[in-house]
């Protein structure tokens, strides 16, 4: 699929939205502001902020990937590690929470997004070709 028509994949307009809302998130409960330089921060919650953003911003790249890919195993590769990053969201949210961020509606609004987002996932990942599985049969 060429780029310019990734907008009209429901999934990855899921994924760029879960990008800006855990932007936004990480610039609230974060000690350093500048979130590009979120990784030189020693601080733990300042480290798991970096890694959700990224994580975030990996997403959409993956399944843009995924749109493009003639390869199967390249599909059932880079979905699998989708899959991955998801759990490794709900797993920054928790890390959140236990380093005491007190905002728990705003962790809350990011599980619904990763949860929404999952789902649109699931069914997008269920519905791509697999070329040559047919002859398996």
């Amino acid at each position: 699929m060429v780029n310019e028509n990734l907008g009209s994949v429901p999934v990855y307009r899921k994924a760029l939205a879960l990008c800006e809302i855990s932007s936004h998130i990480a610039s609230y409960v974060s000690f350093n502001k500048d979130l590009i330089k979120l990784y030189e921060s020693n601080s733990l919650r300042d480290t798991i902020a970096d890694s959700l953003v990224t994580d975030t911003h990996l997403i959409p790249q993956k399944i843009a990937q995924v749109e493009s890919s003639t390869s199967n195993v390249e599909r059932i590769h880079t979905t699998t590690f989708i899959n991955i990053m998801i759990q490794n969201l709900n797993s920054y949210c928790l890390g959140l929470e236990k380093d005491g961020v007190q905002e728990m509606e705003y962790l809350n609004l990011l599980r619904s997004e990763i949860l929404s987002f999952r789902t649109s996932f699931r069914k997008w990942s269920g519905s791509l070709p697999n070329p040559g599985l047919e002859n398996l049969n």
